[in-house]
């Protein structure tokens, strides 16, 4: 098992709920290849630099643990999902 962090930085003016409903569906989209192990909130912070015309983000940060083989695809389809959620304005996932 390979242990990864992935770290999401999301629009700051969106609602409880469509944050809720972000944070579900990365949720679901890493439990289908991994275990999470993992999640924390760290709320809204100022970015270093202005990103997609935003000065602040929501940071949330997940933990969590790939199988050897399915490593491959479900780093390229968790990114996928990163990349295709216009609420997600930068993300990185990087192994532990």
């Amino acid at each position: 098992m390979n242990k990864y962090e992935s770290v999401i930085i999301m629009k700051p003016d969106l609602t409880k709920s469509e944050l809720e409903n972000v944070i579900v569906k990365v949720e679901s989209k890493i439990g289908e290849y991994a275990n999470i192990t993992a999640k924390d909130d760290y709320g809204i912070r100022r970015l270093a630099y202005e990103v997609k015309k935003n000065k602040e983000g929501h940071y949330y940060i997940f933990q969590f643990e790939i199988n050897e083989e399915n490593k491959t695809i479900a780093i390229q389809e968790i990114e996928r999902l990163y990349k295709i959620t216009d609420e997600i304005i930068k993300f990185i996932i990087v192994r532990m």
